[in-house]
């Protein structure tokens, strides 16, 4: 299953093996992919051997290559995605090649629906192509040769990944497209996410039942089934995803830092921990961070409220807030008049679960992610 994604995550972790880059665009490979070699070179063996009359090693040899024009497949339709999202000035974070096929990972979202669906499309029609070049190489080769065996195994592979990825419904490639067509009739494009995840649902529940009759009906190896069912499985899993980013990324602008960000208390540094927890009780503002400042009156630390409720209460007066605090260089800062998808892009950009919240030079609050995630989701059970 290919798909194109808008993904988050941190700069330090990387989806798979780094594999090099293709046209600029970073490569990885997922370690799900040994379990998809093994499972795609079994299954095509068998049929490899009855139709070439091959030994088992032979047979197991030509599965492989299977495994690899899929994989080849695969690539150059993710690049298809890649190469038409720089066109449009969509950044292209990198290529995963994974169990289930791939997904290309941009920095953004698509600007318009023409560019969405252009973008969405450009991967199953790199496959199309593809798959019917190698569709007449198979009809001009001679039968039960190794090359048209080949020729045959690269039309399978491209119009297979074509096929599939046009079905209407996230997280696919023809999903994305309803999106928006959706999009551009209703002028509201998390409508458009959400209508095709829903569509992305009913292809999965389909797709399950499919598989499931065409193995009672002996009309698929019953080894396919475990694989296949997966394939549904995530697809029903990405569906409903899309549907929750939608329904969240309708709420964005309602975020307001002004009004979530957390209050804040300044005490000076070396102040005991009990002084400073009493000036911020006494404040009037249930919450209020406690931040602590230097000689100059500069905020440079915020207390950890975890780390101070850990020191036992007769301690409390005779430990400095130094102690149970953490230097705000550590902490992300979003200026408080950033809109809502300003300020989840600096989420996703720098992940953390407290930003100081600044107007130009001050400390103006505290936005706790909690505080977000239960704004963005107020139905949703969040662990505390």
């Amino acid at each position: 299953m290919e798909q194109t994604r808008r993904a988050p995550r941190r700069p330090d972790r990387r989806p798979g093996l780094t594999v090099g880059r293709v046209f600029g665009v970073p490569l990885y490979l997922n370690g799900s992919m040994v379990l998809l070699a093994l499972v795609i070179t079994v299954l095509y063996a068998e049929f490899a051997r009855q139709q070439l009359a091959l030994s088992q090693l032979g047979g197991y040899l030509v599965g492989f290559g299977f495994v690899v024009s899929l994989l080849g497949s695969v690539l150059l339709h993710e690049l298809g995605h890649a190469l038409t999202a720089r066109r449009y000035g969509i950044g292209v974070r990198g290529i995963t090649l994974e169990l289930l096929g791939g997904y290309t990972e941009m920095e953004r979202d698509a600007p318009s629906p023409r560019v969405d669906l252009l973008v969405s499309l450009a991967g199953p029609a790199v496959s199309a192509v593809l798959g019917a070049v190698a569709v007449a190489a198979t009809l001009a080769l001679p039968d039960g040769t190794l090359v048209n065996q080949l020729a045959f195994q690269l039309a399978v592979s491209n119009v297979i990944v074509a096929v599939f990825n046009i079905l209407p419904g996230l997280p696919l490639d023809g999903g994305r497209a309803l999106r928006a067509a959706v999009w551009s009739v209703t002028h509201d494009r998390h409508r458009g996410t959400e209508v095709a995840g829903w569509v992305g649902r009913a292809v999965a529940v389909g797709t399950a039942g499919l598989v499931t009759l065409l193995t009672l009906t002996r009309q698929v190896a019953p080894l396919a089934l475990p694989l296949m069912l997966l394939v549904a499985f995530t697809l029903w899993r990405g569906a409903g995803q899309s549907v929750r980013v939608a329904r969240v990324s309708r709420r964005f602008p309602l975020i307001d830092l002004s009004r979530l960000a957390r209050p804040v208390c300044t005490v000076p540094t070396g102040t005991p921990l009990a002084e400073a927890q009493r000036r911020g009780a006494a404040g009037g503002e249930p919450g209020a961070a406690l931040l602590v400042t230097d000689s100059a009156g500069r905020p440079f630390a915020l207390v950890d409220p975890a780390a101070a409720e850990a020191v036992p209460v007769e301690r409390r007066p005779w430990l400095a807030v130094d102690a149970v605090s953490r230097s705000l260089d550590n902490l992300p800062a979003v200026p408080v008049g950033l809109d809502g998808d300003q300020v989840m892009e600096t989420v996703q950009r720098h992940p953390a679960a407290q930003y100081v919240v600044t107007a130009r030079e001050d400390v103006v609050g505290i936005l706790h992610i909690a505080d977000l995630a239960q704004l963005l989701e107020p139905h949703r059970k969040m662990n505390t």
